[in-house]
């Protein structure tokens, strides 16, 4: 870990509060851009913990992970380091929704994250509790810590999760926390209060951790990961990670009872948990309540690290009493005598709602305060990684002088994660998913390269050497596809290699056409490739593959881009800062609410805020051009 704080109160570009995933990035990406970053964090040893599921990627996470490795994070890297099994997600839909997931040996990501900042240039790191920003004529310029005083910065990040005033709930008794074991953040947010930012109340959970020696695993289903395992990074060459099984079983209709009997005591139930919960990844209170026509839930016991005498019992997040988890468990098929390590908790801690930061995730309050994380009403490691490195890209190109880093909807799922927090305010814990984004077949994970790993390289976190692998990786698809385009089959290839019961093409026909056939693989046109070009393919994990997605969905990808280029003068449209919404009588009221609240920053913001309609927006594109 890095020596201890000497340093002079002037000494720092930037100021990063929290050491959680969101910190890590945030930190990394500020230093790499030649700035001198301190986090501070309460306890340096739980750097980049994985407080919750000891998992990187799934549904439309595992996208925002491929993006934060191709514009030069580290998460991708981190987890291919220490994963343990990987797979990808959704093998039966259609590749636009397919999503990587590695377990991860929780152990040893965070000590591999607290190893890359350790050697990071530009980087101090500070044991202590801050309890408040510092600011001078509406700009933040510093901290105040419990222990160190005053810190100056140009620009602080606050990354501090389910720290601030965060409060544990097991049954109905409750204790201060920010996560179980580790002590809470206070201060901070009644500090921000004062300075006009307004802030809320959420809550997450998790669940029980258990004994591997109390687990019959002969009652459970193994679930291994892929035979051919696809890295997160770009850049992991000779991947051959472990591939060590979960173990999937389900409730039933006595663990049912047993939860229900327990709901007398139950902080949701009872009324003590205020905070809103996330919809998408509920308690198992709420599973039984909002699905009573279920008799079962799948429950996925995953181990937290490689040889593991602690699983996690995905599916089983509660808040209820130690005894009522371990009498619901032990109705569970494999978890008859079963002993839990750690019950499961909810968690309840503050946010700031995301209508009070601008596209570069700086407040609009407060210049150089930036917020990133479970703080802007997030939910995931991954969603957070995403918000800090956008946060650490923007304060730091701040200081420069060089203009904000701000991705849209058609360029990346981090694109839409931030534009989706400032137009429609999330009030419960924000998820990212496929369906959020309505450019996904043009968002594929393997395509973050092809789409961001340049823009990495102009901010200065990717390397000569990435954009020239990159670059061979390009001109390797595009003349593969030449060739496809150019090689026709002649009647002797026809009859011997297809088959007339599944596809038979006419002499003639290009291996192109042939692989747009949806019962086509690419598999089944290699024998007409030569030698040297399948060596070249192979070399690149996945690259036959999108090479065939890239030609299946050819047609749909074309009318994508030309409705994004049709949209996108509309769309970039400025909106200037401060402009009086309550002056256009035209707009409804409702509109101008929402539009003073929200701020935004462009038309194409402003269309997608609940509650502005297509004449509202009509109504300021007429105003704007004509001013």
């Amino acid at each position: 870990m890095k020596k201890p704080f000497h340093g002079k109160p002037d000494e720092f570009d930037i100021i990063v509060v929290g050491g959680g995933h969101a910190g890590v990035e945030a930190a990394l990406a500020a230093a790499r851009l030649d700035c001198r970053v301190m986090l501070i964090t309460i306890d340096p040893s739980t750097i980049a913990r994985m407080s919750c599921n000891p998992a990187i990627g799934g549904l439309a996470k595992g996208h925002l992970v491929a993006e934060i490795d191709a514009l030069g994070g580290e998460m991708g890297k981190i987890i291919d380091t220490t994963g343990i099994q990987f797979r990808i997600l959704n093998r039966s839909k259609g590749q636009a929704v397919w999503s990587p997931r590695a377990q991860a040996d929780k152990i040893q990501y965070s000590s591999e994250a607290q190893r890359r900042l350790a050697n990071q240039k530009n980087i101090e790191i500070l044991n202590d509790l801050v309890i408040g920003i510092k600011t001078f004529q509406k700009s933040a310029c510093g901290v105040t810590t419990r222990q160190h005083g005053t810190i100056s910065a140009t620009a602080v990040i606050l990354t501090c999760g389910t720290f601030l005033n965060g409060l544990i709930h097991i049954g109905l008794d409750q204790m201060p926390g920010g996560r179980m074991g580790e002590e809470r953040a206070t201060g901070l947010t009644e500090s921000l209060a004062e300075l006009g930012i307004v802030s809320g109340r959420l809550k997450t959970g998790t669940p029980p951790r258990i004994l591997k020696e109390s687990i019959d695993f002969d009652r459970t289903l193994p679930q291994y990961g892929d035979e051919m395992p696809v890295p997160f990074s770009f850049q992991t060459e000779n991947f051959n990670p472990p591939n060590v099984p979960c173990y999937l079983t389900s409730t039933n209709p006595a663990t049912h009872r047993e939860l229900t009997a327990g709901f007398e005591r139950s902080p949701l139930y009872t009324g003590v948990i205020k905070g809103v919960g996330p919809r998408y990844c509920p308690s198992i209170e709420d599973k039984i309540v909002r699905f009573k026509e279920r008799d079962t839930h799948q429950i996925f016991l995953e181990p937290e690290w490689l040889d593991a005498d602690e699983y996690y019992v995905n599916g089983f997040s509660t808040s209820l009493p130690l005894d009522v988890q371990k009498r619901a468990l032990m109705t569970i098929p494999g978890l008859e005598r079963v002993e839990i390590i750690r019950p499961g908790y909810a968690i309840e801690y503050d946010y700031f709602p995301s209508y009070q930061i601008y596209s570069t995730l700086e407040t609009k309050v407060i210049s150089g305060l930036y917020l990133a994380g479970q703080i802007n009403g997030t939910s995931g490691y991954e969603e957070a990684a995403a918000l800090g490195l956008i946060a650490g890209i923007n304060a730091a190109s701040k200081l420069k002088g060089l203009p904000p880093f701000v991705l849209s909807r058609a360029e990346a799922y981090i694109g839409v994660l931030v534009d989706d927090l400032i137009t429609k305010n999330p009030t419960e814990p924000y998820r990212m998913f496929t369906s959020s984004a309505e450019h996904r077949l043009l968002l594929r994970f393997e395509t973050a390269d092809r789409r961001l790993l340049k823009k990495g390289f102009e901010l200065g976190l990717q390397s000569q050497a990435s954009i020239n692998k990159l670059s061979d990786k390009v001109r390797l698809i595009d003349s593969t596809i030449s060739l496809l385009k150019d090689r026709h089959l002649s009647i002797e290839e026809c009859n011997k290699h297809f088959s007339a019961s599944v596809y038979r093409p006419h002499p003639g026909t290009s291996l192109y056409k042939v692989l747009c056939r949806p019962e086509i693989s690419f598999q089944h046109i290699m024998p007409f490739l030569p030698e040297m070009l399948k060596l070249r393919l192979n070399r690149i994990s996945g690259l036959s593959g999108q090479i065939e997605t890239d030609i299946k969905y050819a047609g749909y990808i074309k009318r994508s881009m030309r409705m994004i280029e049709s949209m996108r003068q509309h769309e970039e449209m400025c909106i200037p800062v401060g402009f009086d919404y309550s002056a256009i009588r035209a707009l409804t009221n409702e509109a101008r609410d929402k539009l003073t609240k929200i701020n935004p920053s462009t038309i194409g913001q402003a269309s997608r805020i609940p509650g502005v309609s297509p004449a509202d927006i009509t109504t300021l594109f007429v105003l704007l051009t004509h001013k």
